[in-house]
């Protein structure tokens, strides 16, 4: 480290500076001007090479030494320490615009409510560091930045990293605002109980499901996708609540149901973190599970797949029988590979969602 530094034409010296100024004109050795210091040559030594932050200590000796005060000491270290500041933060402004290019401001100011600033890519950024609550977005580019992502997860690149994390703040956030009494595991499996008689509620099921789970300590948080995250929701432990998100990555009522209950299964399990498309392991194969039998009971869904009569009608009859929407079967059996993707005969059965934020 330098004794002094240059930053945007203005030159801030350390205190190091001024004190080999004072050696040197004292016709002392640093040893021996070390020694009247009452210090040692090398603390002596690294603070006039500027390697040594001036404490409150050194700045009493040298007033008491040369009739300055203190003051005059530390405002010098201050100053020095001021311009870093300022030099490290365009430094991270431009780490800042680096991360800031895997998003789009389009996205806040639309669902958000972020100003319209059209070019302004660092006004754009103070407002979406301002928002998200964090003193760099740099910090998005953790794996573990706020919620845990599971060692599944290999081949997943940065800007999928960034725009994950950056969900999950939102959704803490929204968490971080809302009251809610302490996780109670009964009262939130009673909950979901609730939440599958809702399945064909296309209109009113969120603000049902969201009061039944807080009331259980859950808050459920439902947001837009920001395209390119490759993640389908999160949950994580926060006070004495749990935060579950889900996004509309996949708009059709089938996939946004076995999101729902892929993220429920993993916080019955204990197991919190981020979901991200293509994971396997244990703990992903537990909550699939979890989410399949809870959405369709496995004895009867065996019963119909014996059956061996897929059309149009006997997936709504099954649906009304096991009381879920028929999306929710066809879904399971294009999956299961039974029924074809583009099967467009099926297209009725299909239900998409939109997403309106209300935070």
């Amino acid at each position: 480290m330098s004794n002094y530094i240059e930053f945007n034409d203005t030159i801030a010296f350390h205190p190091g500076y001024y004190i080999k100024e004072v050696v040197d004109e004292s016709g002392l050795t640093q040893e021996d001007f070390a020694k009247r210091l009452d210090t040692t040559p090398k603390n002596l030594s690294l603070l006039i090479r500027g390697e040594q932050s001036l404490s409150i200590d050194m700045a009493l000796r040298l007033s008491r030494m040369m009739g300055t005060s203190v003051t005059y000491w530390l405002n010098i270290q201050n100053s020095y320490d001021t311009l870093i500041a300022m030099f490290k933060s365009e430094e991270e402004l431009i780490e800042e615009r680096n991360v800031f290019e895997y998003l789009n401001y389009k996205y806040f100011r639309e669902n958000f409510g972020l100003p319209d600033l059209p070019r302004k890519k660092d006004e754009q950024i103070k407002c979406v560091r301002e928002f998200l609550n964090v003193a760099t977005l740099s910090v998005f580019t953790k794996r573990d930045m706020a919620v845990s992502f599971r060692s599944s997860i290999k081949d997943i690149t940065e800007g999928s990293i960034v725009k994950a994390n950056v969900m999950v703040q939102i959704a803490i956030n929204k968490v971080l605002k809302t009251e809610a009494p302490k996780f109670n595991k009964r009262k939130f499996e009673e909950a979901v109980k609730y939440a599958l008689t809702l399945t064909r509620n296309h209109d009113n099921f969120y603000p049902l499901i969201y009061k039944a789970f807080l009331e259980a300590g859950v808050v459920f948080v439902i947001l837009p996708n920001i395209s390119g995250s490759k993640t389908n929701g999160a949950t994580k432990k926060i006070g004495d609540n749990i935060m579950l998100m889900v996004n509309d990555r996949r708009l059709n009522a089938d996939s946004f149901w076995f999101t729902l209950f892929h993220e429920i299964g993993h916080i019955i399990n204990g197991d919190y973190g981020i979901s991200f498309e293509r994971e396997d392991g244990e703990q992903e194969e537990a909550a699939n599970r979890y989410a399949e039998d809870n959405l369709i009971p496995p004895e009867e869904y065996e019963e119909y797949i014996n059956e061996r009569n897929f059309n149009l009608q006997s997936i709504q009859r099954f649906a009304n029988q096991i009381e879920r929407d028929p999306g929710i079967v066809l879904g399971r059996l294009q999956n299961d590979g039974i029924v074809s993707f583009d099967d467009w005969t099926m297209k009725t059965l299909r239900h998409k969602y939109k997403v309106k934020t209300t935070i």
